[in-house]
């Protein structure tokens, strides 16, 4: 009876969902700020916050301030499902701002998608998510390993070894490691994936000296797997071995690593303090005079400033906040001077077109950034996914299903 109830009532959401029955504009932010996982959320809960000062002090959407509605998922999934339902059926949000993990994103997506609300995914994924309420404004695997695998083929050569989370983020990118290898002439000689709570990485060590690899692609996520780039460091392996990561850096792990690890490794995402534009000049000025530079900012932090903006860009263009008109504005071409350079919501995929950088670590916990490929398409979404010919489609797409 109460799963009936709760079905009645979020169908019923989902017809107001085109325009929540309220006179202020709400957003829902729902980040990790407690738990394994807060070296993220914490960053990505400043970011939307900054973001709607910003927005607020310029005036607002629709002339009026935006009402923020945050809650901690507490790095528990659980925690996400529990709270998007809230935001929907009792703070009734016009958009819902959520999420850093892939199995947190694909937790809110249908929740979302029942509701008719815009669901903005702020961080760097696996790929291929598909869905007409859903826009992503972190970089999928599309973009950032097409470039760093051939980019560390050419630099380290063409063996390879993957350590790897052991969920979709990871074992879906280790299938565009793979897919990458072969476009490069490489191969995968050996992958590991490890659960979140694994601290001791000397199994890892051994496989990785036994399968003598030319470089390492790791992808390290939370406090506890950052462990693993120091143990390789400790091995001795870095003398002989390269180390690449899509996400080294992502939760400022260069920061906790000592010099000696640090040096060296290659991170490689859509956004680092080091970028040189105005935009970003501006936005670490405006970050530092509120939250300090103690800390360095990560990407998915950038990632969702950029979805506030893209999003208030939106509404005021469409003149209401109501969903239909919105995503109708969205999927206009929007853009924006972001501070990792400009970027470009593709209509079909809602993802962003956007430049991805390497960066190599130094010994003083920074980066510097060694190449840099501008405006680059997430393809594999934009060949899979055409949201605008098929609103109704709703997938998460992988190289398996190709």
């Amino acid at each position: 009876m109460k799963s009936s109830l709760f079905l009645a009532s979020l169908s019923m959401a989902a017809v107001l969902g085109a325009g929540p029955a309220h006179a202020e504009t709400r957003i829902a932010a729902i980040f990790d700020l407690t738990g394994g996982l807060n070296i993220y959320g914490i960053q990505q809960n400043n970011a939307l916050n900054l973001a709607v000062e910003s927005i607020n002090a310029a005036g607002g959407v629709l002339g009026a301030p935006i009402k923020v509605v945050t809650y901690d998922a507490q790095s528990e999934l659980s925690k996400y499902t529990q709270y998007a339902n809230t935001v929907v059926l009792r703070d009734r949000v016009d958009v819902l701002f959520a999420g850093l993990t892939s199995s947190s994103r694909e937790a809110i997506r249908p929740i979302a998608r029942k509701a008719n609300i815009p669901y903005f995914y702020s961080s760097l994924y696996e790929g291929g998510a598909c869905d007409k309420q859903t826009f992503v404004t972190g970089a999928s695997a599309s973009q950032q390993l097409s470039v760093l695998i051939d980019w560390a083929v050419k630099k380290y050569g063409k063996k390879i070894y993957v350590m790897a989370p052991d969920y979709n983020f990871g074992t879906i990118s280790a299938r565009w490691i793979e897919h990458y290898a072969r476009q490069s002439g490489a191969e995968v000689v050996g992958q590991d994936f490890l659960a979140l709570t694994v601290t001791d990485y000397a199994p890892t060590i051994q496989k990785i000296q036994a399968a003598r690899p030319d470089f390492v692609v790791a992808l390290p996520v939370g406090a506890n797997q950052t462990g693993f780039l120091e143990q390789f460091a400790a091995a001795g392996l870095k003398k002989t071995i390269g180390l690449v990561s899509t996400n080294y850096g992502s939760g400022n792990q260069q920061i906790v690593l000592s010099p000696d690890a640090g040096k060296g490794l290659i991170g490689n995402a859509e956004y680092f303090m080091a970028v040189d534009t105005p935009a970003n000049a501006a936005f670490i000025k405006q970050w530092a005079a509120k939250y300090g530079n103690d800390t360095p900012v990560i990407s998915a932090a950038v990632d969702v400033w950029n979805a506030v903006h893209l999003w208030a860009n939106a509404v005021n263009k469409a003149g209401t906040a109501k969903t239909g008109p919105v995503i109708a504005a969205l999927e206009s071409g929007a853009t924006f001077d972001a501070p990792n350079g400009p970027v470009k919501l593709e209509a079909g995929s809602h993802d962003l077109r956007q430049n991805i950088y390497i960066a190599e670590g130094d010994d003083k916990h920074g980066f510097k950034i060694v190449q840099v490929s501008k405006d680059v398409a997430p393809a594999y979404e934009n060949e899979k996914c055409d949201l605008v010919a098929h609103p109704a489609l709703a997938a998460h797409f992988s190289p398996d299903k190709q």
